[in-house]
């Protein structure tokens, strides 16, 4: 199983000249503001803190990139992966003009970051599928950008009916051959799934 060991904060951005220089694959996780983001990140790589989360929706309007070594437990192998922290879409208060500057800024991160391995697309698991996050799946698959979605907050739903809501937020959002996991920060459940399908993307 993979597991992160040691991790960082490298730097954040907007534009392509401003990107880290890495050679290492890079995953990326996208979703709605307050979806849990940067709290994942940190659970992931069981640095409390290392991504900044907030109160304040729509706060984080850069792309924060942060590097991290890993450990295979069942071999030998040992090596780096970069995480990036997307800013969050779809908080009502953030203007037209700062939507399309997400837009943009986003978009040039998919065409340009030729080390991205995948994007962890996270969705809240107590809300019906979002067009905000239909719309994204669907940015992603027209770029032939690998992803995943991940529904957050699983602790809220009763492990009795999370089949059945998975099932139905899956529908909801147009799914077709992309996983779907369910995790919860809170209770530190669904991360072997999570560490799974990184390390089956190096």
């Amino acid at each position: 199983m993979l597991r992160i060991v040691d991790s960082y904060y490298v730097k954040s951005a907007v534009e392509p000249a401003d990107y880290p220089a890495s050679a290492y694959p890079e995953f990326a996780f996208a979703g709605r503001s307050n979806v849990g983001k940067s709290s994942l990140i940190n659970l992931l790589t069981s640095h409390h803190g290392l991504a900044k989360t907030s109160g304040t929706p729509g706060k984080t309007r850069l792309l924060n990139f942060f590097l991290t070594r890993y450990k295979i437990d069942d071999s030998e192998e040992a090596g780096f992966l970069q995480l990036t922290d997307l800013p969050g879409y779809g908080f009502a208060e953030v203007s037209m003009k700062e939507q399309e500057k997400w837009r943009r800024m986003v978009s040039k991160y998919f065409e340009n970051r030729e080390q991205l391995r995948s994007i962890f697309v996270l969705v809240d698991i107590r809300h019906p599928a979002d067009k905000k996050d239909i719309q994204m799946l669907e940015m992603l698959r027209i770029r032939n950008v690998d992803h995943c979605v991940v529904a957050t907050k699983a602790d809220k739903i009763p492990i009795t009916k999370r089949k059945k809501v998975l099932a139905e937020l899956a529908k909801g959002l147009g799914l077709r051959d992309e996983p779907l996991f369910a995790v919860s920060s809170l209770k530190n459940t669904g991360m072997s799934q999570l560490t799974d399908f990184l390390q089956s993307r190096l």
